[in-house]
């Protein structure tokens, strides 16, 4: 079981980690914040399974991976309004 002080420690991690994005590009960002959700979530899996860190690191890099694939997802969204936009036509309401 987790204990309140690893907790606390995840937390705070995750908190300063996201804290110190203002600089950073879209697509850093969004997978930075992905590894570290995914960090979180891998750790608390782990910790049931027995095994904390492997989780972590496991979650670490579904969730950067996923933060990276939303990325790019979200920049191909906005390029086709671009497009659509250069070509006159309306937004869709």
């Amino acid at each position: 079981m987790i204990s309140m002080k690893t907790l606390s420690a995840a937390v705070l991690g995750i908190g300063l980690t996201v804290g110190g994005c203002s600089e950073m590009s879209d697509t850093s960002r969004r997978t930075l914040s992905g590894a570290g959700a995914g960090a979180a979530g891998g750790a608390v899996i782990g910790s049931l399974t027995g095994d904390f860190g492997w989780g972590a690191l496991i979650g670490a890099g579904v969730g950067a991976a996923g933060g990276y694939l939303y990325d790019q997802h979200k920049q191909d969204e906005q390029a086709a309004y671009q497009r659509g936009l250069q070509e006159g036509r309306p937004a869709p309401r």
